[in-house]
């Protein structure tokens, strides 16, 4: 058995079984072993960068990791983007990087690099596999890595003799640990805090993000009167009716600090403190108020949906959650517009549906359409590096067979990883992707007025504006197998979102929306 076998065989007895690929020479016989362990599921994407945000979609629906197959250093680069958004969303995923033989580095080959210290940026465990009878030993620790608490990306250096190698071991799963618990006195201080009736906000994310943990948040809400908000851009948000309706903290500095003015204790609860995503001219790089007491109630790696529990049976023994009622938007009529979008989505969003949220300008209402729709999960972007949305989409599409996944995504950062629609035509993925198609890097626009910038002349316009020429989203789509329509209103909108929701497979919708 040589190492690639015994790696394989080794990953899917640890549960292991999906792995999204772009596959080189150094891999060529982890791509053979394939025929000798057919549990592994190996789907092949065109660019590296899908890869990366598919695994990070699969493990963010499964909770287990996948593992992705990439090509050197140049390779492992290609996908670094959306490893940094698994990164903040601690996300448990296991690359496999594969590297130049042991005895072929000292050539200093074209595609030579320092592959560990790439790895080294969007990580939290690298290891470099020295020899074949370790291999799958090493995998298994790298496994448990990325497993934590909490979750991250491990990374796995993997030569190309150490994979070729003969006397390759498997070698069994480690020992997953749980996640610490908060200790009693934590609780009672944090309760201690929400009882003196200062205005205070109970700001939740990570594993916090759960059913449980939201229903635990909303009945401490309800009983003490803190508000309670969420990360702007959750790895994963149950909601819809029957479920708390949480706010995600916005996202541009000025309502941020808006929304958390005036607060005297801010109780974290799987979140960090919030930070600006920029520094801007005049304004505080952090969300805290000025003389603010911050509490942690969970780090990130706690039981923080236990902690909420513990929190909500101190401060509300008896107090129900508040939940969102069945409440859809009624079907609008007319142009086109980000509002219009978000009600067409709210109004025909399906039971159990997973929807990848990479909307950015175009999604604001986004939230207040969906709040009382069936229960769905609400995936964003996590990291802020743009390309994630349907790379994402995969992933998730990959995880869970058995339900719609809607795409949301912004035109601009579609392009990214566009590539992304070939490999849900070829694996048959039942992914609805809705292209908010306003031919600009409309964020940018904010962002150039918010850090004062001068940017009226046409110079500067030519780097934010997506024309000319157009961009065919319809045409893209079809080349790589996936049926497409355009919309220019709502109602055209609405047949076309119903009709691609009611056929099982991949769709495109270029929804084009009035200027």
């Amino acid at each position: 058995m040589n190492g690639a076998q015994a790696l394989l065989r080794s990953l899917v007895d640890a549960g292991v079984d999906v792995c999204f690929a772009n596959p080189g020479t150094s891999e060529m016989h982890f791509v053979a072993a394939l025929d000798d362990v057919p549990q592994m599921r190996a789907v092949l994407t065109l660019f590296e960068g899908v890869a990366s945000g598919a695994a990070d979609g699969w493990a963010r629906m499964t909770g287990r990791p996948a593992a992705t197959l990439l090509h050197l250093g140049p390779g492992l680069a290609n996908g670094i983007a959306n490893l940094h958004n698994a990164r903040r969303a601690r996300t448990p995923v296991l690359n496999v990087v594969g590297d130049h033989a042991t005895t072929h580095k000292r050539y200093d080959a074209p595609l030579e690099s320092d592959v560990d210290a790439l790895a080294g940026s969007v990580s939290t465990w690298v290891r470099r596999c020295l020899t074949t009878a370790d291999l799958a030993a090493d995998a298994m620790d790298a496994l448990a890595a990325a497993y934590g608490p909490p979750g991250g990306v491990a990374t796995l250096v993997l030569p190309a003799d150490v994979s070729w190698g003969q006397g390759g071991r498997t070698a069994p799963p480690r020992r997953r640990r749980r996640p610490s618990l908060v200790h009693p006195d934590t609780v009672a201080e944090v309760g201690s805090a929400l009882g003196l009736g200062e205005r205070a906000v109970l700001f939740v994310g990570g594993d916090a993000l759960t059913e449980r943990g939201l229903l635990a948040a909303s009945r401490v809400a309800a009983a003490t009167g803190v508000r309670l908000l969420c990360e702007t851009f959750p790895a994963r948000l149950p909601r819809g009716a029957g479920l708390p309706s949480v706010r995600p903290l916005p996202y541009p500095p000025e309502p941020a600090l808006e929304a958390l003015a005036g607060t005297r204790h801010l109780v974290l609860a799987g979140a960090r403190e919030p930070v600006a995503f920029f520094a801007y001219p005049g304004l505080p790089g952090t969300f805290v108020p000025e003389g603010c007491a911050v509490h942690a109630l969970a780090e990130p790696g706690q039981d923080a949906t236990a902690a909420l529990e513990a929190l909500a049976e101190l401060v509300a023994p008896d107090t129900a959650p508040v939940v969102s009622a069945p409440a859809r938007p009624a079907l609008p009529q007319g142009p086109l517009t980000p509002q219009a979008l978000a009600d067409v989505l709210g109004a025909l969003l399906p039971q159990d549906a997973i929807v990848v949220d990479e909307a950015l300008t175009s999604g604001r209402s986004l939230a207040q359409a969906t709040a009382g729709c069936p229960r769905h999960d609400w995936l964003t972007l996590t990291g802020g590096a743009i390309g994630q949305g349907l790379p994402t989409a995969v992933g998730a599409a990959v995880a869970c067979p058995d339900r719609p996944v809607i795409a949301v995504q912004a035109d601009g950062s579609a392009m990214y990883t566009i590539t992304a629609l070939w490999t849900c035509a070829r694996e048959r993925l039942d992914v609805t992707a809705v292209i908010c198609d306003n031919r600009a890097y409309a964020i940018l626009d904010a962002e150039l007025a918010r850090v004062g910038a001068s940017g009226d002349g046409a110079r500067a316009r030519q780097l934010l504006e997506l024309h000319p020429p157009d961009l065919d989203f319809v045409a893209l789509a079809h080349g790589q197998g996936v049926p497409a329509s355009r919309a220019r209103t709502a109602e055209e909108l609405a047949e076309q979102l119903a009709r691609a929701l009611a056929e099982p497979g991949p769709h495109l919708i270029d929804a084009v929306l009035a200027g």
